[in-house]
């Protein structure tokens, strides 16, 4: 938003624009060196074949530790803290007792294959696995996308409330500059073309703080998972819980604050004949399935997209590893092409972020436009 007169608002000179694409050309190329050095290192010395799917959803999963680097036979990485309950009783200790999957402690262990792969379960002193039925076993540990989520919301809030602090002090007279004038497009952008587009007029304050906090979380999430070193690369909005919790976010949200004539389209759909309500409520039904459809729509549109572009991008990664192992000259003459293709997915991948966000924050202003219609007369 550009403000007549204003002194505070200032075109970004074509020399910076440059810089920035250069300095931003050359992260993507990092990034790629650092996507390639990471499977790298989780190659196998040995003679085994490379697997390139267990690496990828190795990437993919969940962890109990953020890993860094490893160098040689040494395991740099970050302990998280294990939280469970098991039988009444807590255990409390650093997922760094299991030194890396490979040892149990205190009766449990992180699962290396089986529909629980990655997840820690109970052993017994003879190694077995008890029965799961029989006993029940609560994990509420600080996994890596539980702590990338702790990581992304401190730095957002600080972000924001800097941003929200400059902006106020700007004055009314005067538009603000750096980064309050690059994020105020971003958020009139949310307010003006997805808020006021999909809700009531007079509705649209009591939403607009939600979408603007699922938009910048969502967005910020998906940036941040782009980068392949610590504090990013970590897949939160890739990972199935997180967008279910979103998900289920803005359902509540809307059930909250739907009006009557919201529950009367649902229960009681005018212009339908009456048969389809009565003996057998079929229009009910399709509409109370359709509330349910909803957040599952939600949740699996952006955890798809997201868990695709890092599968693709450490596919192209694995495939110099892939076509080495065959032959060292199919690898160095495969790896320009890879690192090319990664670059390139990293920026395409720049757009999915925004545009996932987009979609589930406009989705979800149509949720609510449906919530609070208005009453016909």
């Amino acid at each position: 938003m550009v403000i007549e007169g204003s002194h505070c608002c200032k075109s970004l000179p074509k020399g910076k624009i440059l810089v920035l694409f250069v300095v931003f050309f050359f992260a993507m190329v990092i990034s790629a060196g650092a996507e390639t050095t990471a499977i790298n290192e989780e190659q196998p010395q040995s003679e085994k074949k490379f697997d390139a799917g267990k690496v990828i959803i190795d990437h993919i999963l969940d962890a109990y530790e953020w890993h860094i680097a490893d160098y040689g036979d040494t395991h740099v990485s970050i302990p998280l803290p294990v939280i469970l309950m098991y039988e009444g009783k807590w255990y409390f200790f650093l997922s760094s007792k299991f030194h890396h999957g490979k040892d149990a402690y205190k009766g449990f262990r992180i699962a290396s294959d089986g529909p629980k792969r990655g997840k820690i379960i109970r052993v017994l002193e003879d190694g077995t696995t008890p029965d799961p039925d029989a006993s029940f076993l609560l994990d509420i540990s600080i996994t890596k996308n539980v702590f990338s989520i702790f990581i992304a919301s401190a730095l957002l809030c600080w972000l924001l409330i800097g941003v929200a602090r400059r902006y106020t002090h700007c004055g009314p007279n005067r538009a603000p500059r750096g980064l309050s004038g690059l994020l105020e497009p971003l958020f009139l952008f949310v307010r003006d073309d997805i808020a006021r587009s999909a809700i009531p007029e007079k509705q649209v304050d009591r939403f607009l703080p939600y979408l603007l906090t699922l938009f910048s979380f969502i967005f910020f999430n998906n940036l941040l998972g782009l980068v392949p070193f610590f504090p990013g690369g970590a897949n939160v909005t890739g990972s199935i819980s997180v967008t279910l919790t979103l998900a289920m976010f803005t359902f509540f949200t809307l059930h909250i604050f739907a009006n009557r004539e919201y529950w009367k389209h649902i229960f009681n759909t005018p212009g339908v004949p009456f048969w389809l309500k009565l003996p057998i409520p079929l229009m009910p039904v399709i509409e109370i399935v359709g509330v349910i459809v909803k957040p599952v729509v939600l949740t699996l549109r952006l955890f798809a997209n997201i868990t695709a572009g890092h599968m693709i991008i450490l596919g192209f990664v694995s495939l110099i590893f892939v076509l080495g192992s065959s032959g060292v000259f199919m690898g160095f003459a495969i790896s320009p092409l890879s690192v090319i293709f990664v670059i390139f997915m990293n920026f395409l991948e720049l757009l999915v972020a925004f545009i996932q966000a987009y979609v589930f924050t406009f989705f979800s202003a149509i949720f609510f436009g449906m919530a609070v219609p208005e009453k016909h007369h």
